[in-house]
């Protein structure tokens, strides 16, 4: 599977304020940060370049610690810019873990469909970051900040000065469903991992 391809780490937000949008608080949407993806080679704080295709991701249950959100922009091949929230966790366990996308190819519609973290043993990550555009669940957080400064987030990736974020202690999701263009982490372990091709009719929900 082809994960997507992420920029070279930064260690400031530069993407300009213009074409980026003040996320409101949206708790649910901020779990995002969790997701996979694909591991990458560190942290971006606000632009990702991506594939042409976004990917579903869904979880029983999500248990993170050390999460932020904020707005960000990502860049598709066709060099389309795409606002998301931008959502980091620094450590995280997800149960009954699935990811699939679904790609156009010169021989019809191919997906892929990895499943992993079953039988009560979790798939685990940590120093996730994702590009999100949609996500449902049940959601709690302990000690969550609500419109806190995007570039004074308790995480080690951060947003621009005077954007909207929040963050809190732990994070908490269950019966996850998420899109997203862009996913990456330091270390990312797929317990009983399996991945099957399919005709594309079958996603993670």
């Amino acid at each position: 599977m082809k994960f997507p391809k992420m920029s070279k780490t930064l260690s400031k937000a530069t993407a300009s304020h213009a074409g980026r949008i003040t996320l409101v608080a949206v708790p649910v949407g901020i779990i995002a940060a969790s997701l996979l993806g694909g591991v990458a080679q560190g942290a971006v704080p606000v632009s990702f370049a991506v594939s042409g295709s976004q990917f579903q991701i869904g979880a029983s249950q999500l248990e993170g610690t050390g999460f932020s959100q904020y707005a960000g922009v990502a860049t598709d091949s066709e060099g389309v810019e795409h606002t998301v929230a931008i959502a980091n966790i620094k450590s995280a366990t997800l149960s009954d873990l699935c990811q699939s996308v679904i790609t156009e190819t010169p021989l019809g519609t191919v997906g892929v469909l990895i499943k992993a973290g079953g039988d009560g043993k979790p798939a685990s990550a940590s120093d996730l970051q994702i590009g999100m555009t949609g996500l449902k669940g049940d959601a709690s957080f302990g000690q969550i900040r609500i419109g806190v400064d995007a570039s004074t987030v308790n995480t080690e990736a951060r947003g621009s000065a005077g954007d909207f974020a929040q963050d809190s202690d732990t994070i908490s999701i269950e019966n996850l469903q998420q899109t997203a263009w862009s996913t990456q982490a330091s270390v990312f372990t797929l317990t009983g991992m399996t991945l099957e091709l399919t005709d594309g009719s079958q996603g993670c929900f």
